[in-house]
């Protein structure tokens, strides 16, 4: 996917997006930007629009955004969205990008029965954070999410989807590796795998490079972290994905189980929007 330049709203970018599978369709909510989304052309403002697809690889996408800055915490825009289905409710979680002040960035939550018509929720963090999600169910009779402080994966556990606790890291950067010694953080949200949950997650080098790796997490406990791959999944080398907005990119905010594979869904260089599969039988632990 690559940016509509005949529309104000993206014609920057389009990038970091979830995507979901559900009802025969692949519905994709992604972030897309006016002009640059480095901030070489100035103060940019992310909208989420919507897709959506029946192959999973050729999307039509809706001409206007389905959320857009129109709070204070968004002022600069919605950003990085993550989507989970819970009991017929698709629940989003997102970063609202105010640009106030150094670090004024917040996990935002919005809920939809449709997958186009959005209700916020507001901030569910008050603090400089990113990169969060929910579990796509119920754990113990508890929403969980994991989020970031950086530089490590977090999780927390709420009963009504307001009040967070049990704050706990469970996964740091790697300092001795050459591809996750700086921060990481999720890609999209767990996937569940029999008795344990399969968790993409991105990593960042001393150059600010991303890529992309794995972990398994403990179905029951998934602040357990049972395996981590110590080599990426995905590497930025196409030239889509080493050149661009925002150079050696590869970030992924969602993936999707269809038939006998998984699909990844990721931006290359903070400008567009490629798809990377694997065989579900090719994912040994």
């Amino acid at each position: 996917m690559i940016p509509r330049k005949h529309l104000k709203w993206e014609a920057g970018a389009v990038f970091n997006c979830a995507v979901i599978y559900d009802n025969g369709l692949f519905h994709m909510l992604y972030r897309a930007t006016d002009i640059a989304s480095n901030g070489s052309e100035g103060d940019f403002i992310s909208r989420i629009g919507y897709a959506v697809s029946i192959d999973g690889l050729h999307f039509n996408r809706l001409e206007e955004p389905v959320l857009s800055n129109n709070t204070e915490q968004e002022k600069r825009g919605c950003e990085d969205p993550r989507i989970v289905k819970i009991n017929g409710i698709y629940y989003m979680m997102y970063t609202g990008f105010g640009g106030r002040f150094p670090g004024d960035y917040r996990i935002c939550l919005a809920t939809s029965h449709n997958v186009i018509d959005w209700k916020r929720h507001g901030v569910v963090l008050d603090e400089k954070n990113k990169d969060a999600s929910l579990f796509p169910e119920l754990i113990n009779g508890k929403y969980v999410m994991l989020h970031r402080r950086e530089p490590d994966i977090w999780i927390a556990y709420s009963d009504d989807l307001k009040n967070w606790y049990g704050h706990t890291p469970i996964m740091k950067p790697i300092p001795e590796s050459d591809w996750e010694c700086n921060k990481i953080g999720i890609a999209g949200p767990p996937i569940k795998m029999d008795d344990s949950w399969l968790l993409i997650y991105h990593g960042t080098n001393k150059k600010n490079r991303y890529s992309l790796g794995i972990a398994i997490l403990d179905g029951k406990d998934p602040s357990k972290v049972i395996a981590r791959q110590r080599e990426p999944i995905l590497e930025p080398t196409l030239d889509w994905e080493v050149k661009g907005f925002v150079p050696n990119v590869v970030f992924s905010c969602g993936q999707v189980e269809f038939k006998d594979r998984i699909i990844v869904y990721y931006a290359g260089a903070d400008t567009v929007i490629g798809a990377a599969e694997v065989e579900k039988k090719d994912i040994v632990f």
